[in-house]
């Protein structure tokens, strides 16, 4: 498990506020802009990161990360590279935790034994990975509390109660919470049912609860604040990238996660 991940949790709870947690697709828009939007994505007051790793089918996003996964594929970004990023962030005084976002492919064509150790050697602090379930990760997950690494499971509206407890069990800092059925992008509302499906994961778990997918507004996450512990935000982080001009687009990413985080 990572004490980063563990200890970031509990100082928030002790101060009461909610963790915000960025999502940006390593590699774009091109492969020299990850580390300064780290970089930014913490000064504007992002408390965990996490970083994609590019793939070539993420069927779990929208069209935006989508494109975005895309767009560093074609820029030859590969899983190594996300590491060297990890890294060069670290050196550069990156401190907030960095979670490893994506696809098993790109993982297993890296080596699953080398991706975590070069993982942990690197700084990160983790992986969430949306096409491996628990019930088929148990040689994964071993291996990640072996680095002081950490699994997060994903829990969505549609996990049977049957599986909710081995699903649960997986996870060691906390749990991504998926807020709707279908894939990530911006909305104008959160689910009306997303108080109760938390209820429903917490009846299973002790564990802190990270909400994701639908998130883009300060409203939206200050919702998410009053039932849960951390709020996820990706497809709009992408969107304000591709709104700046390219010479903009640290200072713009920095300046929405203020508005958003009112940090």
């Amino acid at each position: 498990m990572s004490q980063h991940l563990k200890d970031t949790f509990a100082e928030a709870k002790a101060e009461g506020r909610t963790l915000f947690m960025p999502y940006v697709t390593a590699g774009y828009p091109e492969q020299t802009d990850t580390v300064p939007l780290l970089l930014a994505l913490e000064a504007g007051g992002a408390d965990i990161i996490e970083l994609g790793v590019p793939f070539t089918d993420p069927v779990a996003d929208g069209a935006t990360v989508q494109h975005a996964n895309e767009v560093a594929v074609a820029n030859g970004t590969t899983f190594r590279d996300c590491l060297l990023f990890v890294r060069e962030a670290r050196s550069q005084g990156l401190v907030a935790p960095v979670l490893l976002m994506g696809y098993l492919n790109p993982v297993m064509a890296y080596g699953i034994e080398r991706a975590v150790t070069d993982t942990s050697a690197a700084g990160a602090d983790g992986y969430i990975m949306v096409d491996m379930p628990p019930e088929e990760a148990a040689e994964f997950i071993e291996l990640c509390k072996s680095h002081d690494l950490s699994f997060v499971p994903l829990v969505a509206p549609t996990t049977g109660e049957d599986r909710m407890d081995g699903v649960a069990a997986a996870g060691d800092a906390f749990l991504y919470c998926v807020s709707v059925t279908g894939t990530t992008g911006q909305r104008d509302q959160l689910p009306a049912e997303l108080g109760e499906f938390l209820d429903r994961v917490r009846a299973h778990s002790t564990l802190p609860l990270a909400v994701g997918f639908g998130i883009s507004r300060r409203e939206h996450v200050e919702a998410v604040g009053r039932i849960a512990d951390a709020a996820i935000v990706g497809s709009a982080i992408i969107a304000a990238i591709d709104a700046a001009e390219p010479e903009r687009r640290t200072e713009r990413v920095r300046e929405y996660v203020e508005g958003v985080t009112g940090h």
